[in-house]
């Protein structure tokens, strides 16, 4: 409890008047005086800046006008804020996206006696003892893969010379040897023009990941008074039917990012384990970059699978066509196996939906679109089913025309005319 709550309400002012405001303070004020003196008389123990007064008559021409006018400029004003601000808007939207994501896991640790601190801590340090891991096991991956790639080089380059062997074909046919060789041979500056352009992209990249860490930490802390704020835009009337509709989004929400991590780590470890039996290459980065790629619903998966068939080429035809087989089997059994299990039940989005939303949320916003696709999807379809359609349902058809359409229309209750409108 803060000082405020604990001293209790402020003691009512005597005259109306500030003392810390518009000193030397007279009778000569006239109207404002006036004002003052009722202002003192409605400021009580409970209420020291008193109680609400009468609504503003919202329907006269002057009040109208301004609302419209207010409006427009409201309305333009928030587009050339998103305009200007785009990038940071999306930032801010990552975060209280993945603050919502880890939010069951917060909530369950303090239902199960954990003060709010403890438990969004807990979350975290697990989070990052996770992603620490994961980062020295694929640093130390990438050194010894690395160095048998450098290894391997001469071989490839040998293969490439061989017209007999695959790879010599592949560099007869598509002339590889000779683009990579312009490449290195190109100028000193557009080199260094590169690493830099590579750098900056790098730079910023960690740059925006600090930052939605960062928020994600205070929205994750602050999250049940950002949601009790949020609900007090709602008017009292309506907010405990708001209040049901949100809490269902953002558990739907919490269980798509946790079953969508889940199911990215399943397909992780099958196809290491694939790679590993058939005696592909680089076993852990390519199922590091397949379950990083299948985070990204529908098409994530795809790309990670053609990456993977191109690697494993290198060994052999058949490997490849195995390798081709074994993802297209994969992606049926987490099209119609996982992702029913560990996602669709949290979402409760049609098959159709989810892949038009996708491809539209990456057109908006690329990866990031991608990734939040399917949860708004899931509220846009929630709201449908609860406000909209029946809504939509209470209307009254039209009455058919002739004899039928008569009946009807008789049997249709009359709607009564204003008495303005007789006058």
């Amino acid at each position: 409890m803060s000082a405020d709550e604990s001293a209790g309400p402020a003691p009512a002012p005597e005259t109306g008047h500030n003392d810390q405001v518009g000193q030397p303070h007279s009778a000569a004020e006239g109207k404002v005086a006036e004002a003052e003196a009722v202002a003192a008389r409605i400021s009580t123990q409970d209420a020291p800046r008193g109680t609400l007064g009468p609504r503003f008559n919202w329907r006269s021409p002057f009040m109208i006008g301004m609302t419209a006018a207010g409006g427009a400029a409201i309305t333009v004003g928030l587009i050339l804020v998103v305009m200007q601000a785009g990038s940071v808007l999306i930032l801010i939207g990552v975060a209280l996206f993945l603050a919502v994501g880890m939010e069951p896991a917060v909530s369950w640790l303090v239902r199960h006696g954990f003060p709010r601190w403890a438990a969004v801590i807990t979350v975290l340090l697990v989070i990052t003892f996770g992603v620490v891991v994961f980062g020295v096991a694929a640093g130390a991956a990438l050194v010894i893969q690395g160095e048998q790639l450098a290894n391997q080089l001469p071989t490839y380059l040998q293969q490439a010379q061989d017209r007999e062997s695959f790879i010599g074909h592949l560099n007869d046919q598509f002339q590889l040897q000779a683009k990579l060789q312009a490449f290195l041979n190109s100028s000193g500056a557009d080199l260094a023009a590169g690493v830099l352009g590579a750098g900056e992209v790098v730079f910023g990249a960690l740059a925006n990941s600090l930052v939605v860490a960062v928020l994600t930490i205070y929205f994750l802390a602050d999250l049940p008074r950002i949601r009790a704020l949020g609900y007090r835009f709602v008017p009292h009337a309506r907010r405990p039917r708001a209040i049901l509709i949100g809490d269902d989004i953002m558990a739907k929400i919490g269980g798509y990012v946790l079953g969508n991590v889940v199911v990215s780590v399943i397909a992780a470890v099958l196809t290491f384990m694939w790679l590993v039996g058939f005696g592909v290459p680089y076993a852990f980065l390519l199922s590091v970059l397949v379950a990083l790629l299948d985070l990204v619903p529908v098409v994530g998966s795809t790309i990670a699978g053609i990456i993977v068939a191109l690697v494993a080429l290198t060994v052999s035809l058949p490997t490849c066509l195995l390798t081709v087989g074994f993802f297209v089997v994969y992606r049926f059994f987490e099209d119609y196996v996982l992702v029913p299990k560990l996602i669709g039940r949290a979402v409760e989005v049609p098959a159709l939906v989810t892949v038009v939303a996708v491809l539209i949320g990456a057109a908006l916003l690329g990866v990031v679109g991608a990734l939040v696709a399917i949860p708004v999807a899931a509220a846009v379809v929630l709201i449908a089913n609860e406000i909209w359609f029946p809504r939509l349902d209470e209307g009254q058809p039209t009455p058919e025309p002739g004899p039928a359409g008569d009946r009807r229309r008789r049997h249709l209750p009359r709607l009564r005319r204003p008495a303005s409108a007789t006058s």
